[in-house]
């Protein structure tokens, strides 16, 4: 799938590595029963979220529910338990730090707006869990503070950020510094990359 993805995004060729990395801590967290942490601002807000999407619901791939799990569901409620056996979806845990508006707006209002995210990993996270952190320049103070938080709780860090990696980089197990300067084109190389490591981790998990 990395080879797609460059075939389609030559410019990324200079990333396989380090999408390749982020990709075995990914695998690694979820074989391991962690949870995934995403958190960015702004469009990489959005960023987080679509990621959290893919992860936690059909991708590219049916997800079914285990054999065990659909009878269970229909043993206990009949017709409405077969409906839910057949619609519901196997999921990737991950969830979007950026998605829980009144914690963040009373953590920026009581406290600070740069401890939003770090607040969020100190409550969520613990050892073996993964801080998926988006930033542009990389060099954000929440972003970098969820971070540094994520490093003192034992979590695993994958950056995914510009061409020079800011002061997040050398703070992250993986760090995927697509090649570009300006905030718009930065973004638009974001989203095949973290597109592609979720079908990656659907085919791993569900393929």
């Amino acid at each position: 799938m990395v080879d797609n993805l460059i075939k389609n995004y030559p410019v990324l060729e200079v990333c396989r590595k380090d999408i390749s990395d982020a990709f075995e801590l990914l695998r690694f967290t979820y074989d391991h029963q962690g949870l995934v942490l995403a958190c960015g601002n702004g469009g990489s807000a959005a960023d987080a979220e679509h990621m959290v999407a893919e992860l936690m619901k059909t991708f590219n791939l049916e997800r079914p529910l285990p054999e065990n799990l659909r009878r269970d569901f229909i043993r206990e409620f009949g017709d409405e338990g077969t409906w839910l056996a057949k619609n519901l979806q196997c999921s990737l845990k991950a969830i979007s730090l950026v998605s829980q508006t009144s914690l963040a707006t009373a953590i920026g209002n009581d406290v600070s707006a740069d401890l939003i995210f770090a607040q969020q990993v100190i409550g969520y996270g613990q050892p073996g869990d993964l801080l998926f952190a988006i930033s542009t320049s990389g060099n954000s103070h929440n972003i970098l503070n969820a971070v540094y938080t994520a490093r003192v709780m034992e979590l695993k860090v994958i950056g995914l950020t510009g061409r020079t990696g800011g002061k997040m980089k050398k703070h992250c197990d993986a760090t995927i510094c697509v090649p570009a300067d300006d905030t718009p084109r930065i973004q638009e190389l974001h989203m095949p990359v973290y597109h592609t490591l979720c079908a990656m981790l659907e085919k791993h998990f569900f393929g």
